[in-house]
């Protein structure tokens, strides 16, 4: 009796394969662990990965990497040093994770479907954004706020040429990831008071700057 053949089990053992394949030559490209929070079926996922996972593939990165479960109660502020990354469905999440959060070095995919409201989300210190839209139906782009090669300085507070102090900060808005369009920013230096230059603009209130510092003030659209 010839033995029968299965095509399901050779096709998941072809998407299995090319996984690991993608798996092993981002490893290759780099072995630092980086912070990926994720959100599905209501619950949030803090995971430390050595090797980058294709966007919004939740079963793959619970399998490599190292993950746990957080509750929104107990969710802090924190600094992220290292790159991260968060794949969302709605702007709950990055509200609760990213606003008025120091992050170096950022990627966002939106992984829902549902259109995104216009939301402005205050980010200290970015240096540069990722923005993977629509489960990644378009081109990834990316944003370069700070080219510095210096890993070790921290944009939320640098000193200018003059020696006045800079604080960095960028305001994101979430409907940027409604359809396709190109992610586009710009910057205003040398802002005394985000308050008196942005009156209508959300939390420019909570802004305050001493005598010898000012802000950049970046927009990503």
């Amino acid at each position: 009796m010839k033995p029968v053949a299965c095509p399901a089990f050779s096709i998941c053992l072809a998407l299995i394969l090319a996984r690991f394949l993608g798996i092993h030559t981002s490893f290759l490209r780099s072995q630092k662990n980086h912070t990926l929070i994720f959100t599905k079926e209501s619950t949030i996922r803090n995971c430390s990965c050595s090797v980058a996972i294709h966007d919004c593939d939740y079963c793959l990165a619970n399998l490599m990497c190292n993950c746990k479960t957080v509750l929104p109660s107990t969710m802090e502020k924190t600094t992220y040093n290292s790159h991260l990354t968060i794949w969302f469905t709605d702007t709950s999440v990055l509200e609760m994770v990213l606003n008025f959060t120091r992050v170096w070095d950022l990627k966002l995919s939106f992984c829902g479907t549902t259109p995104l409201p216009t939301e402005y989300l205050a980010i200290w210190g970015l240096r540069k954004l990722w923005v993977n839209k629509v489960k990644g139906q378009f081109p990834e782009q990316s944003v370069t706020i700070s080219s510095s090669s210096n890993n070790d300085k921290d944009l939320l507070e640098m000193p200018s040429k003059d020696g006045q102090m800079l604080a960095y900060v960028s305001f994101l808005d979430t409907s940027l990831f409604n359809g396709y369009s190109l992610v586009k920013s710009y910057s205003v230096e040398n802002v005394s008071s985000i308050m008196k230059h942005f009156p209508s603009l959300l939390y420019s209130d909570v802004f305050s700057t001493s005598d010898n510092g000012s802000y950049v003030v970046t927009f990503i659209y």
